[in-house]
């Protein structure tokens, strides 16, 4: 087991208990980037879920109550601990992610707890003329309670950032349901919110599989859920969710186009279409399916290919690595099957890559960075998230056709277009169907924590970012005072 492991916990944190000899056994954890076991955690129990819920609650009651300016300045606390201590917590991703290390990898969360900490004491409710009655009306925005907050594994300490500091901000208090292919990094947020002065319970944590997911969201001391995830997953929880009516936001997958036109600047949108293998193709909102202008097609698949064999495939801590694995072994066969597949019924051709990395690289689940070109685009390979280094390229002759082909799909988190032409830009605005729209940019993701970022169709709904994302967890109370 590598000596770097020391710094990963495993207990559950309910209230200001650590819980290590928890009744629901034990969750085994795998390096991704070497195949080695790391070190086991507390798995809850049905019960410990209960307790923390009941912790959240007993939490919630202290936090809500807290001045704007006392809580607002707790999570400063918070995000100055991440940055503090960012060189540990990049090992800690690093090993439950198999991502390349980066000592700075906890200040996007930092980020995004600054943001909504600005935002804890500027949250107003509104007065309304209530004429003709004689009285005042006016609103009182409160904190919706307790919320689950289910996050990715593909980058589990920002999403952490994203979905629990607005949270946080309102006035909830929060149970974190880690992901079990990366469940350190909720583990660590807990414990930095401890030592940041925030109220015991205000954040926990419960470790385990779908039946302490179910648990949790089936819990009636939940009042709201908020998920980052894949979209089968997302309908489950939603149906768990009906039993008490309680509210999600769902941040879901996707497939999203990038449409390189002939007038654009070619060669400044190529190196930017090659980063489909950033955290090895991981991300709900990376532009994987290329649409290029026939005029321009082979240039851009040439350019294309030329950066991604600069891509530098290795373990996290070695020096130079760009690319890591992917997060599970059942990860790694099914981007490869998927590959395959298209292949073999013609669907697309392997311009590179569609196997996994051997040699040193062979026990982890590292997966080549593939190219796929003259893809159908009903084809699954494109149609389906494959969520690994692969990039699907095909061309297209009008805009209308780039359009169509665009939002051919189930998905509509995000969409990118390259062009000169600024009205071409606001027609593809206007067409595109996504819940956000990157012109002469690939992203992805949030562009920043004021932005709001979310999807429409089966991507999810609700919002994460700017003032939106805050909203999602107040709760608006109307008065009227007659006098």
């Amino acid at each position: 087991m590598d000596d770097r492991t020391a710094v990963l916990e495993t207990s559950l944190i309910i209230g200001d208990r650590r819980v290590d000899d928890s009744k629901g056994g034990w969750l085994e954890h795998v390096n991704p980037a070497t195949g080695q076991p790391n070190p086991r955690l507390s798995m809850a129990s049905v019960e410990e879920v209960d307790d923390a819920v009941v912790a959240a609650r007993e939490g919630f009651e202290v936090w809500k109550r807290w001045t704007p300016d006392k809580r607002r300045d707790a999570l400063f606390r918070l995000a100055d601990l991440m940055v503090e201590q960012g060189a540990e917590l990049g090992v800690i991703g690093s090993l439950e992610t198999g991502a390349p290390y980066s000592p700075y990898g906890w200040a996007y969360s930092a980020d995004w707890l600054r943001y909504y900490a600005g935002w804890a004491d500027k949250i107003t409710g509104e007065s309304i003329n209530a004429y003709p009655f004689p009285g005042i009306d006016y609103t009182k925005p409160e904190p919706v309670g307790v919320v689950a907050v289910f996050t990715a594994s593909n980058g589990p300490s920002g999403f952490l950032g994203m979905a629990a500091s607005p949270a946080l901000a309102a006035g909830c208090a929060i149970v974190i349901k880690p992901p079990e292919l990366a469940p350190y990094s909720g583990i660590t947020f807990a414990r930095l919110a401890l030592e940041a002065g925030l109220p015991p319970g205000v954040v926990n944590v419960v470790n385990g599989g779908g039946d302490v997911g179910e648990a949790l969201v089936t819990n009636p001391g939940i009042n709201k859920v908020t998920f980052t995830g894949g979209t089968a997953t997302g309908k489950r929880l939603q149906a768990a969710c009906a039993e008490n009516l309680t509210p999600l936001v769902l941040e879901l997958g996707g497939k999203s186009a990038n449409i390189i036109f002939a007038d654009a600047d070619v060669d400044a949108a190529i190196v930017p279409s090659a980063r489909f293998t950033m955290n090895a193709g991981q991300g709900c909102s990376m532009p994987t399916r290329l649409l290029v202008e026939r005029p321009v097609y082979d240039r851009v698949i040439d350019g294309v290919h030329q950066e991604v064999s600069k891509v530098v495939i290795g373990r996290p801590f070695d020096e130079g690595v760009t690319m890591g694995p992917v997060i599970s072994e059942r990860s790694a066969n099914r981007i490869v099957n998927l590959v395959s597949d298209a292949k073999e019924s013609g669907a697309a051709r392997v311009l590179c890559g569609g196997g996994r990395v051997g040699g040193e690289f062979a026990d982890g689940f590292f997966v080549e960075p593939t190219i796929l070109v003259d893809v159908d685009n009903r084809a699954p390979i494109a149609q389906t998230e494959i969520f690994g280094p692969v990039v699907c390229i095909m061309p297209f002759d009008t805009e209308e056709e780039a359009i169509a082909l665009a939002n051919d799909t189930e998905y509509g988190l995000a969409a990118y277009a390259q062009t000169r032409d600024m009205n071409r830009a606001h027609r593809l605005i206007d067409g595109l169907d996504a819940g956000t729209v990157h012109i002469n940019s690939t992203g992805p993701g949030p562009v920043s924590p004021a932005s709001p970022f979310g999807g429409i169709k089966r991507s999810g709904y609700g919002r994460e970012g700017s003032r939106l994302g805050l909203e999602e967890f107040i709760s608006i109370k109307n008065v009227y005072l007659n006098i």
